[in-house]
């Protein structure tokens, strides 16, 4: 298994999920198909799907050119509300790209229809498993709450959460250095920011190198419990925490 970022518009990711053995790739969210295609061409891949995380035009915007060019291919979504969908898919639906096994897991909150999928490869059971969180799950940070609030969006990252620690994060956006500087805002002490730092100064895609189990160590809205983000907001519960944390990173200009 491999996967290519592609980046697009000013701060979007698409990205081409790879099966090595069989050069058969999916295309997440591939907002700009030529740039995307001519990324498979230029790699020998075959196009076999197109994975949509959510509704949003940043991420289905592309796919109905994608549905011209590729007949054939499924496109997976969360609702109808995605574009030129085929598949409509629900938590815990699976589907196989080549020898890569897919699994949906639904997190509404973002949109109602944000799908995440998590990835394994079975023909190398030692590749460490992937997950495509789109606008769910940011290095060091989470989406807006558009529809949803403070009890789905901690119910989705306590879903991800679940995952293995080892499993890597590719989500929909760049937006790793404004989440760092707001962690450092709620959490200066955390020692796992300096990690993040390091992250953000070596690379300019900094998608696909921290994992799970780092975001539990350094994304603010992952460590609701702890007492640096207890004595920085006044909610008396996890869900309320979060609000609180939302509308703070939404007015947040560090």
């Amino acid at each position: 298994m491999k996967v290519v970022p592609i980046p697009v518009r000013s701060d979007n990711y698409a990205y081409l999920l790879i099966d090595e053995d069989s050069k058969k790739a999916a295309a997440v969210d591939p907002y700009d198909v030529p740039k995307v295609v001519a990324s498979a061409q230029e790699l020998g891949l075959e196009i076999v799907a197109c994975i949509t995380t959510h509704h949003h035009d940043d991420h289905s915007g592309g796919n109905h050119l994608f549905a011209n060019q590729f007949p054939h291919a499924p496109i997976y979504g969360g609702s109808e509300k995605v574009k030129s969908v085929t598949e409509i898919v629900k938590d815990a639906d699976a589907f196989n790209v080549g020898s890569l096994e897919v699994k949906c897991l639904a997190t509404p909150c973002h949109t109602q229809d944000s799908i995440c999928y998590y990835v394994t490869d079975r023909s190398s059971p030692g590749i460490a498993p992937v997950v495509f969180t789109g606008d769910t799950l940011f290095t060091g940070g989470c989406g807006r709450f558009f529809e949803g609030d403070g009890t789905h969006m901690h119910a989705a990252l306590t879903y991800l959460g679940t995952l293995p620690d080892s499993t890597l994060v590719y989500s929909g956006h760049e937006y790793t250095a404004g989440n760092l500087s707001f962690s450092r805002s709620i959490d200066p002490e955390n020692k796992a920011l300096p990690r993040l730092q390091e992250l953000v100064n070596a690379h300019e895609i900094t998608q696909g190198f921290g994992t799970i189990g780092d975001e539990k160590e350094w994304n603010v809205f992952m460590r609701l419990g702890s007492d640096a983000v207890g004595k920085a907001t006044n909610g008396t519960s996890e869900p309320a925490i979060m609000d609180e944390l939302r509308e703070m990173k939404n007015g947040f200009r560090g």
